[in-house]
C-alpha cells in the first residue's frame, strides 16, 4: 500500500480502540443466548485479569505463580460490599462495587508485594508461589472472611432500579463488564506509554543498567506490583458480581496457573496477546471441558506445541503474518496454511481417537467399549480402532513435516525479499 494512502498513527489507533469497543457492545447482539451471554461476562472479566497478569509477566518481565491472589481478595472485599450494601449499611451503588475489589487487591497487592518484590527472577517466582499458598491456605482457616469450604453469596439486586437497571438480567450485567473491561483496557495501555511503564520495560530488558542511572528497580517493581493488584482486584469484583458467590478456588493455584498459561499462550510480549489468551481461556474452560473429559490433555499438548513452534505466543504469529500481508507476501504462502490446516486437523482426529478410547476404556468400560468422537462411533475393544487411528496419527505427522519443511522455504523467501524491499526503499 502506498504510504501516502496510510491513516496517520492517531486514526489507526482511533480504529483500533473503536473496534474494539464495538465489539464489546455488538456481541451480545450476535450472541444473544443465555449461555453466550455468561460465556461473554467471563470472557470480559479474564480480559481484565490476563492484562492486569500481564503488567507483570510481558511488561516486567516478573514471573508469578500466585496472582489469583489479588483477584481473589478482591473479589471477596467486593461481596462482603454487596452484603453491606444489602443489609443498608453502605450507601454504595453496585455499578461501583467493582471498585471496592480494586481497593481490596491494591492494599492487599501494596503489603504482600513489598515483600515479593524484593527479589527478582527466579526467588520472585518461587516468593509469590509461596505467598499463594500461604493464602489458600488461609482460605480455610479464617471463615469469617473467606466463608471457609462454602464461601461467601451475596444478592446483585439490591436497592431501587436506577433508570430500570437492577442488574437482575445477565445482559446488564454484561454491560457493566464490558464498560470495566473497556476502560481497563485503555488504563492499562496507557500505563505502558508512562515513565513508570516504560522504566518497566527497562528493568525487565536491564536492571543493571537501571539502577547505573539511579532508579530502584525494587521501586519499579513494586509500583507496578500494586498497580496490577488493582486491576487484579476489579476482575474479582466483577466476578462477584457475575456468579453473586466467592469461594475459596479463587485464590488457589489452578487459578493462577491459568492467568499463567493462558497469557503465555496468547502472547505476553504483545499488549493484545493476554486479550487472546482470555478468549481461549473461557471457551477451553466452558466450552471445550463440556466437550470431552480429557480437555486438559488437549490443552497442555497445545502448550507444549506452542512452546516449541511458537513461544511468542499466537500475537507472534498473528504479527508476523501482518507484516507478511502488509507486504504483499501474504497470498503465496496461502496454499501451504490450508495444507498445513488440514493436516493439522487429520493429526488431531488421529490422536484424539486414541485418547477419547483410553478414557473411555478407564472411566467408562462398564457402559461398553463403544464410545462417540466427533459424530463417529468408535469400538474402543476392536483392534481397527486401534491401527486406524495410529495410521491416520502417522501419516498426517509425516504429511505436516513435509507441509512444514516447504512452509519454512516459502517463509525465509518472503522474509529475505521484505528485507530487500527495505533496503531498496532506504535508499
Amino acid at each position: 500500500m502506498d504510504a501516502r494512502l496510510r491513516p496517520s498513527r492517531p486514526a489507526r489507533r482511533l480504529l483500533v480502540w473503536g473496534g474494539y469497543a464495538l465489539v464489546l457492545a455488538l456481541a451480545p447482539l450476535a450472541f444473544d443466548s443465555s449461555l453466550a451471554l455468561t460465556v461473554l461476562s467471563q470472557i470480559g472479566i479474564t480480559i481484565i485479569a490476563c492484562l492486569a497478569f500481564n503488567m507483570l509477566l510481558g511488561q516486567g518481565g516478573m514471573l508469578s505463580f500466585g496472582h489469583a491472589v489479588y483477584s481473589g481478595l478482591g473479589a471477596f472485599c467486593a461481596i462482603h460490599a454487596l452484603n453491606l450494601v444489602a443489609e443498608g449499611r453502605w450507601a454504595l451503588p453496585v455499578s461501583l462495587i467493582p471498585l471496592v475489589g480494586g481497593a481490596g487487591g491494591l492494599v492487599s497487592a501494596a503489603l504482600l508485594g513489598w515483600v515479593t518484590t524484593k527479589k527478582a527472577g527466579t526467588p520472585f517466582a518461587m516468593i509469590t508461589l509461596g505467598i499463594g499458598e500461604l493464602v489458600a491456605a488461609m482460605a480455610l482457616m479464617f471463615p469469617g472472611f473467606f466463608g471457609g469450604e462454602g464461601g461467601i453469596s451475596g444478592n446483585r439486586v439490591v436497592g431501587a432500579p436506577l433508570a430500570g437497571i437492577s442488574f437482575g438480567p445477565q445482559w446488564q450485567v454484561y454491560a457493566l463488564i464490558a464498560l470495566y473491561c473497556f476502560a481497563c483496557t485503555v488504563a492499562m495501555y496507557a500505563f505502558t506509554q508512562t515513565p513508570l511503564g516504560r522504566m518497566l520495560n527497562a528493568v525487565r530488558d536491564n536492571p543493571e543498567r537501571v539502577e547505573f542511572i539511579g532508579y530502584s528497580t525494587r521501586r519499579v517493581r513494586y509500583l507496578a506490583f500494586v498497580a496490577s493488584g488493582f486491576f487484579m482486584g476489579i476482575a474479582g469484583g466483577l466476578a462477584a458480581l457475575n456468579f453473586e458467590i466467592v469461594t475459596a478456588e479463587v485464590v488457589g493455584s489452578a487459578r493462577s496457573g491459568a492467568y499463567l498459561l493462558f497469557t503465555f499462550l496468547g502472547g505476553a510480549a504483545y499488549f493484545f496477546g493476554p486479550i487472546i489468551g482470555a478468549v481461549l481461556m473461557v471457551l477451553s474452560g466452558v466450552l471445550l471441558s463440556e466437550l470431552t473429559r480429557a480437555w486438559l490433555l488437549y490443552l497442555g499438548l497445545v502448550f507444549l506445541f506452542m512452546v516449541m513452534a511458537a513461544p511468542g505466543g499466537i500475537a507472534s504469529l498473528v504479527v508476523a503474518n501482518l507484516r507478511l500481508a502488509a507486504a504483499g507476501r501474504l497470498r503465496p504462502l496461502a496454499a501451504s496454511y490450508l495444507a498445513l490446516g488440514g493436516l493439522a486437523l487429520a493429526m488431531l482426529a488421529g490422536a484424539g481417537a486414541m485418547v477419547e478410547m483410553v478414557y473411555h476404556l478407564q472411566l467408562e468400560a462398564a457402559s461398553g467399549p463403544t464410545t462417540r468422537f466427533a459424530g463417529l462411533t468408535l469400538d474402543a475393544g476392536s483392534a481397527d480402532a486401534w491401527v486406524g487411528s495410529g495410521l491416520l496419527l502417522l501419516s498426517a505427522a509425516a504429511l505436516f513435516e513435509l507441509a512444514r519443511r516447504r512452509l519454512a522455504v516459502q517463509w525465509d523467501a518472503a522474509q529475505r525479499a521484505i528485507e530487500a524491499q527495505a533496503q531498496e526503499a532506504a535508499r
